[in-house]
C-alpha cells in the first residue's frame, strides 16, 4: 500500500463522509471505539491504526485505501487498464497515439503519487521515442523511469526496462562503448546477485547483440544472440492470452471485484510489454543473418534477415527496421542483387543519420559506393566513402572504421591521388581492430538456462 495520509488530513476525511452519511460520532465509533476517539481522531490529533482505519472505512462504506490516502478504490486500477491499453496501442505500431495515451497516464499518475504508474508510463513514453527516433526524449523518460524506481527501493530486474532503454538510446545515438558498458554491468549484477529473472535477461542478451556487433566484436554478439533465443521460449507469444486477460479485467472491474481484476489485469499488463520483446527476437534473427553472411551462407543469411525485416515492419519500429534492410541489402548485393540492394538502401537511408543509427547510415553509404564504383562511377563512390567515414568517426566503430579507410584509400590511389590515398591508409591504421576484440572487460555471465 502507499505511504497514507497525516493524521489531519484523515481526520477531515473521516468527518467529510460521516457528514455525507449522517452518522453520529457514536454511531460510527461503535461498538469497537468511543465517540471521544472519534472526535480526537477527526481534529487530527490521533494517527490511526490500521484496524483503527479498517473499522472505519467498513462503517463508512468505502475501502481502506480511499480512507488512508484519498484515492478511490478504483483509481489505480483504472489507470493500470488505461496502461495495458496504451501499452497495445503502441504494440500496434501507432507509437504518436501511444505517447498522447502515455503522457495523460503520467499526469494522472503524478497527481495520486502512483510511483509504479508513474514509472510504467515513463517507460512507455521512453519506448514511443525510440519507435519514432526521437532518440534524446527517449533517454530522458527512461532515466526518469529509473529514478522513480530506485527511489521506490524497487529490485533491480524492476529497473531493467529503464536501464535497457536507457542503453539503447545511447546505442542509436552513436554512443557503442557506453551502451555495452550499461548492459553488461547490469547483466553481471544480475548474475552476481542471483536476480535469475527470464525477462530480465532476454531484454539484456538480446539488446546487447547490436552494440556488439558495431564494435566489432562478432564472437560475443553471437553468444549473447544464443542466450537470448534460450531464454526466448520461456516468454512465447502473449497477445491472445494478454487480450483475454484485459477483457476479464473489464469485466471484473465492472462487477465491483478489484482485487481480482488487478490480478488478471497484472497478467495482461506484463504480457503487453513482453510483446516489445518482439523487436528483440528479430534482433536474434538479425544477428543469426549476420552470422550466415560472416561464413559465407548467403541464402540463410537473406532469409533471416528477411525474417528479422518482416517481424520489426509488423512492429512499425522504423529506425530497426531500417538498420535491419542495410544488412539485408549487403547480403543482397553479394548475392549478385545489386540494383534490389540499391534501392532498398535509398529507401532507408533518410531514416538513418549521425544521432539515428549512425553506424548503419554508414554501411549504406559504404555499400552504395561499392555499388557505385562495380558501376565504375568513382565520383560517386568517394561521395559515399567520405560521408561514412564522417559518421564511423563520430560512433568509435573502429574495426569498420579501418577497413572503410582502406577502400578510400584504394579508390584515390587508382585515380591517381596518392597522397590523399597515403592520408587514408594511415587513418585506417589508427583505427586496426581485430573482430571478437574490441570490448569493455569480462563478457557477461551465461544466464541459468
Amino acid at each position: 500500500m502507499a505511504n497514507r495520509d497525516d493524521p489531519e488530513t484523515i481526520g477531515r476525511r473521516v468527518q467529510r463522509l460521516r457528514h455525507e452519511r449522517g452518522l453520529t460520532q457514536r454511531q460510527l465509533a461503535e461498538p469497537a471505539y468511543t465517540p471521544a476517539y472519534i472526535s480526537t481522531l477527526e481534529a487530527g490529533r490521533v494517527r490511526p491504526s490500521d484496524e483503527a482505519l479498517r473499522h472505519l472505512a467498513g462503517r463508512l462504506g468505502v475501502g481502506f485505501d480511499e480512507l488512508a490516502t484519498g484515492r478511490p478504490a478504483r483509481l489505480a486500477t483504472d489507470l493500470r487498464l488505461r496502461l495495458t491499453e496504451a501499452q497495445r496501442t503502441l504494440a500496434t505500431g501507432a507509437a504518436e497515439e501511444a505517447a498522447e495515451q502515455y503522457l495523460a497516464l503520467l499526469a494522472e499518475a503524478g497527481a495520486h503519487a502512483l510511483t509504479a504508474e508513474q514509472a510504467t508510463a515513463l517507460l512507455g513514453l521512453g519506448e514511443c521515442g525510440l519507435d519514432t527516433g526521437d532518440i534524446v526524449a527517449a533517454r530522458r523518460h527512461f532515466e526518469r523511469a529509473e529514478q522513480v524506481l530506485t527511489d521506490a527501493d524497487q529490485p533491480l530486474p524492476a529497473r531493467v526496462p529503464a536501464l535497457r532503454g536507457r542503453a539503447i538510446s545511447h546505442y542509436l545515438a552513436g554512443e557503442l562503448r557506453y551502451a555495452v558498458y550499461l548492459l553488461e554491468s547490469t547483466l553481471d549484477e544480475l548474475n552476481r546477485g542471483g536476480l535469475h529473472d527470464p525477462d530480465a535477461l532476454l531484454l539484456l542478451y538480446a539488446s546487447v547483440i547490436g552494440p556488439y556487433m558495431d564494435l566489432g566484436a562478432h564472437a560475443r554478439a553471437a553468444k549473447a544472440a544464443e542466450f537470448a533465443l534460450a531464454v526466448a521460449p520461456q516468454a512465447g507469444d502473449p497477445a491472445l492470452v494478454a487480450r483475454m486477460h484485459r477483457q476479464v479485467a473489464r469485466t471484473l472491474l465492472a462487477e465491483g471485484r478489484i482485487a481480482e481484476a488487478d490480478a488478471s489485469l497484472a497478467k495482461a499488463a506484463e504480457m503487453y510489454r513482453q510483446l516489445q520483446l518482439r523487436t528483440e527476437l528479430a534482433n536474434c534473427h538479425w544477428m543469426r543473418g549476420y552470422v550466415c553472411a560472416q561464413n559465407g551462407e548467403l541464402e540463410r543469411a537473406e532469409g533471416e534477415l528477411r525474417e528479422a525485416l518482416t517481424m520489426l515492419s509488423a512492429t512499425r519500429a522504423a529506425l530497426y527496421r531500417s538498420q535491419a534492410a542495410v544488412e539485408l541489402a549487403d547480403v543482397l548485393h553479394r548475392r549478385g542483387k545489386s540494383g534490389e540492394a540499391a534501392a532498398l538502401l535509398r529507401e532507408v537511408l533518410g531514416d538513418l543519420s549521425s544521432e539515428r543509427g549512425a553506424v548503419h547510415a554508414a554501411a549504406a553509404h559504404r555499400l552504395l559506393g561499392i555499388i557505385a564504383e562495380d558501376a565504375r562511377d568513382t565520383e560517386a563512390a568517394e561521395e559515399h566513402y567520405v560521408r561514412a567515414l564522417s559518421l564511423l568517426e563520430r560512433a568509435g566503430a573502429a574495426g569498420d572504421l579501418a577497413d572503410l579507410c582502406r577502400m578510400l584509400g584504394d579508390l584515390l590511389r587508382r585515380t591517381g591521388r596518392v597522397e590523399a590515398a597515403l592520408d587514408a591508409y594511415r587513418t585506417g591504421l589508427g583505427h586496426r581492430t581485430a573482430p571478437g576484440t574490441t570490448t569493455l572487460g569480462p563478457a557477461p555471465a551465461q544466464p541459468p538456462v
